[in-house]
């Protein structure tokens, strides 16, 4: 499975490129900081990531990926529904019996800090908790590329920190994740990045030094 960007850019019509020439080969394992100022296109290159958005230069080509799940800014839950029942939904779709599916959502939820919280319903749980389940939902839907959103943009800085703690736990074997962000922490939480705010000439992608 692979992701590879070759000196892509993108504008909109009559306006200035956002980014330009960026390369980066994209592999499972690895989760990847998009970084870069408000207006650098972050949002727009996870759109072009996904599919949705048809780059003005450059060449993207994916081998491998199939499905692509997406977490954005703001979790979206149902109100009346467990945590637990938040996870195990994907495994249950995918032919897994109830008891198999709990049992695997009582992983993902111990992974991201959120076993305390198995039982509350999606509406009890705090931001950082309830962005925390969306990054253990994106995991347990099993996508082969998962795109993240600026998943600490709406918290403050404690709350953010738990996220980021767990975004430094997100790393799964078959998915490539990517996470647009402007947050420092989120990004020294993955374990590479590609900066959009660099300058204009060929990026690649950098390892975040542990």
């Amino acid at each position: 499975m692979l992701v590879t960007l070759t000196d892509l850019g993108h504008r909109f019509d009559g306006q200035p490129y956002l980014f330009e020439h960026v390369t980066a080969e994209l592999e499972p394992g690895h989760v990847y900081a998009l970084t870069g100022p408000s207006g650098s296109g972050k949002s727009t290159l996870l759109g072009i990531l996904a599919g949705w958005i048809t780059p003005a230069t450059g060449t993207l080509a994916s081998t491998g990926v199939n499905r692509v799940g997406w977490i954005f800014q703001n979790p979206h839950g149902v109100a009346r529904r467990s945590a637990r029942d938040h996870v195990a939904l994907p495994f249950l779709a995918r032919g897994a019996r109830r008891t198999d599916a709990n049992r695997e959502a009582d992983v993902l939820l111990e992974r991201f800090g959120l076993a305390h919280a198995a039982d509350r319903p999606f509406r009890a749980l705090s931001g950082g908790e309830g962005q925390r389940l969306m990054l253990a939902r994106g995991i347990a839907s099993a996508p082969d590329l998962l795109l993240v959103d600026e998943p600490t943009a709406q918290l403050d800085p404690r709350t953010a920190h738990t996220v980021n703690d767990a975004l430094a736990k997100i790393a799964t074997a078959g998915t490539i994740i990517v996470v647009a962000t402007h947050d420092a922490r989120a990004r020294d939480a993955c374990t590479d990045v590609i900066d959009l705010g660099a300058p204009a000439e060929p990026r690649t992608t950098d390892r975040v030094d542990a």
